[in-house]
């Protein structure tokens, strides 16, 4: 658990991925789901920061 938190603060792309893959997955979910607005209206913004995220994350280091 240590490691994986050291890994964020040494930009290490590991734990970077998971999360810009988390923020993808929300997005999606908030895209999908038919009862909140306010979740629906923000669901592509959110799908598209984890997308840049997960490309800029991508040429971090091992």
């Amino acid at each position: 658990m240590i490691d994986f938190f050291s890994g964020f603060i040494r930009f290490k792309r590991g734990p970077w991925e998971l999360l810009a893959t988390i923020i993808i997955s929300v997005g999606v979910f908030m895209l999908m789901q038919p009862f909140v607005m306010w979740a629906f209206t923000y669901s592509f913004i959110t799908t598209l920061v984890g997308t840049v995220m997960f490309i800029i994350v991508s040429h971090f280091p091992e």
